[in-house]
């Protein structure tokens, strides 16, 4: 299909460059969502934690574009965005209100839009499946 040869690596490609640029606010200590992470992760220091996690970011989106591994990248990615959710056990406070969780707060919006992301590093994984030979 002429669309798929568009929509498969632009959709590789927009979600390396959410990767890295969200990777590198935590990098350079402009992330809005170095408190929810460092919550999500009480028992790891902020200081390492936040930035170790925006290379990991940074490098997961680098290999994406690059088109190496994708395989592997893209359960990378898909475990990284599943784990963001483990503030909603962590620190339910900071994603919901009045311990509501029909109610999200902005940082719940932020980690529930992971959804979508996880879908589509799925939908690559799927298309890459079907290109593999066996």
């Amino acid at each position: 299909m002429q669309l798929d040869r568009l929509a498969v690596p632009a959709l590789r490609i927009s979600i390396a460059v959410v990767f890295v640029w969200f990777g590198l606010l935590k990098v350079t200590g402009s992330s809005p969502v170095a408190a929810l992470v460092s919550a999500a992760v009480p028992w790891v220091d902020p200081g390492f934690l936040v930035p170790a996690l925006g290379w990991f970011e940074v490098g997961l989106g680098v290999v994406l574009l690059l088109g190496r591994l994708p395989r592997l990248t893209l359960v990378a990615v898909v475990a990284h965005l599943v784990g963001t959710f483990v503030v909603f056990v962590q620190a339910p406070a900071l994603v919901i209100t009045g311990g509501n969780p029909l109610l999200l707060t902005a940082n719940g919006e932020f980690v529930v839009k992971n959804t979508v992301l996880i879908c589509a590093a799925l939908v690559l994984l799927g298309r890459g499946q079907e290109r593999s030979p066996g």
